[in-house]
């Protein structure tokens, strides 16, 4: 039976800014991955073999993404997603799929996964899932789906849904993410041109949904529809201003990701030229001799 949205407000049935429900299910496994990471990179490293310090570059990536995820599904945005805004949920729904992710997989060593790839069957599973064209298509399916109105409106009233909806999108995240930013080399990441292509790609069906949703002429989600209206927001302006979230901070979030790849592609080519020109050009008396072709082979 549907439940109406009103019934299933947190105890007092009002928002704050400042108030921070915390929920003990997130909260024990949140604290147990976290634990997990920093516990594989001190006390239980040298049981890896191969291993090696972890730089503090990585380790703040890492905690900033355990940040993120905190911050999306605790406290203020979680209240204001589960309760109130289809575009809070929007928001949240971007941190733990563009923002979370990438933090999160730039954190982790090669040698922490390594052991887990040589486990039989896991290797070939996870050549496949991380495959660009499957991972392109299994977030955008998951995805997808999940915000077509029927299984968006069971979701929002059930929590064992919803739960397992956010765990979907965020690993479906990572590994939408894998060609662009494996750790692994075992999983390499693709060529930077093809990184670049397949992040312009992956934006375009979140853009058609963003689209749809966003020019709507009705309102597409029951349960915003009899949410407690808190801001002088109606549902169907709610649900555009949604629509408007996961379109244009989300498209943001992919051209920042295609420029550092740039960056970073050309940087090292530049890099390699110049290491390239010292070992081949020595001084002489009479001048320079390059001792090798004038170009490196690519």
């Amino acid at each position: 039976m549907a439940v109406p949205a009103l019934a299933l407000l947190h105890p007092g049935g009002t928002f704050s800014w400042t108030e921070w429900t915390l929920y003990p299910d997130f909260l024990i496994g949140w604290a147990l991955f976290g634990a997990a990471y920093f516990l594989l990179i001190g006390p239980l490293r040298h049981r890896f073999p191969g291993s090696a310090p972890v730089a503090n570059w990585r380790i703040g990536s890492f905690a900033a993404g355990l940040a993120v995820m905190l911050l999306a599904l605790q406290g203020p945005l979680h209240e204001l997603s589960d309760y109130f805004l289809f575009s809070a949920h929007m928001v949240q729904h971007l941190l733990l799929i563009l923002i979370m992710p990438p933090l999160l997989l730039a954190g982790i060593p090669d040698w922490m996964l390594r052991p887990v790839v040589r486990i039989r069957g896991v290797g070939s599973l996870a050549r496949l899932l991380t495959f660009p064209l499957v991972a392109f298509a299994l977030n955008n399916a998951i995805f997808g789906i999940w915000h077509f109105p029927g299984p968006y409106d069971l979701m929002m009233r059930n929590h064992d849904v919803h739960v397992a909806m956010h765990l979907m999108i965020m690993v479906s995240g990572v590994i939408m993410w894998w060609p662009v930013m494996s750790p692994l080399p075992e999983l390499p990441r693709i060529a930077p041109p093809l990184q670049m292509l397949y992040l312009f790609v992956l934006g375009i069906p979140m853009m058609v949904a963003a689209a749809l949703i966003t020019f709507s002429s009705t309102e597409l989600y029951t349960f915003y529809v009899e949410a407690p209206r808190i801001f002088p927001l109606s549902p169907l302006d709610d649900q555009r201003l949604g629509g408007l979230v996961m379109w244009v901070p989300g498209a943001l979030v992919l051209w920042i990701a295609i420029t550092a790849v740039y960056f970073r592609w050309t940087q090292r080519e530049v890099r390699e030229d110049d290491e390239w020109m010292r070992d081949r050009i020595r001084p002489t008396r009479s001048g320079l001799v390059i001792a090798a072709p004038p170009y490196p082979e690519r």
